[in-house]
This record gives structure tokens, sequence and C-alpha cells, in this order.
């Protein structure tokens, strides 16, 4: 396992608005320094035995590792999907003055 303080937590939305209402809350709850939402992307994938192509945007919510826990427990209720994806991924490293915004950002 990887010790890093800091990770992403990816996600996929439906559509940019609901997405969004997610990562203001958890920006504005300081459970992440910041979230980016891209484009619009295509996933292929099956779901419930039957193959799906869906217009999906992806989510990167960058956060402290303590905090994963709580960041997938406040985003999932405000998630469209019944099964929505939460993946942690770790951070290396980066560059101190953006490490210590991030940290002032998520209250430690």
């Amino acid at each position: 396992m990887n010790d890093s303080e800091f990770i992403f937590i990816y996600s996929t939305f439906p559509d940019e608005p609901s997405a969004r209402r997610v990562a203001d809350m958890l920006v504005r709850e300081k459970l992440a320094a910041c979230v980016n939402i891209h484009a619009p992307m295509t996933s292929v994938y099956e779901w419930q035995g039957k193959m799906e192509t869906a217009a999906e945007v992806a989510v990167f919510i960058k956060t402290r590792r303590m905090l994963a826990d709580r960041v997938m427990d406040a985003a999932r209720p405000m998630h469209p999907y019944s099964v929505p994806c939460f993946l942690v991924l770790p951070i290396e490293s980066g560059n101190e003055d953006y490490l210590e915004w991030a940290r002032r950002q998520t209250g430690q």
C-alpha cells in the first residue's frame, strides 16, 4: 500500500451538473482541495447483462488519504448512479507550495 498523504479519488458522472453539485459540496465542506471535471467521454461497459455505451464526465477529487472515506460517504448520497465509481489513486509527490495549499484547503 502506498502511504502518500494526498490522493485522487476518480469518479464518473452522467453529466457536468451532477458532477458540479458534488464538487461544490466537497470543496465547500473542506473534504477536497480541488475537483477537476473533465470533458465528456464515451464509456463502454456491461450493466445488468446488457452492453451499454454512455456519455460521462470524469472527475478527479484531490484530497488527503485520511479523508478518503469521508469524501466517498459524503459524495455517495448525491451521486445519481446506484453503483457509483470511487477509485482511490495515490499521488506520489508534488510541489510543496501546492501541497501546502491543499493542506490548508482540507482543514489540516
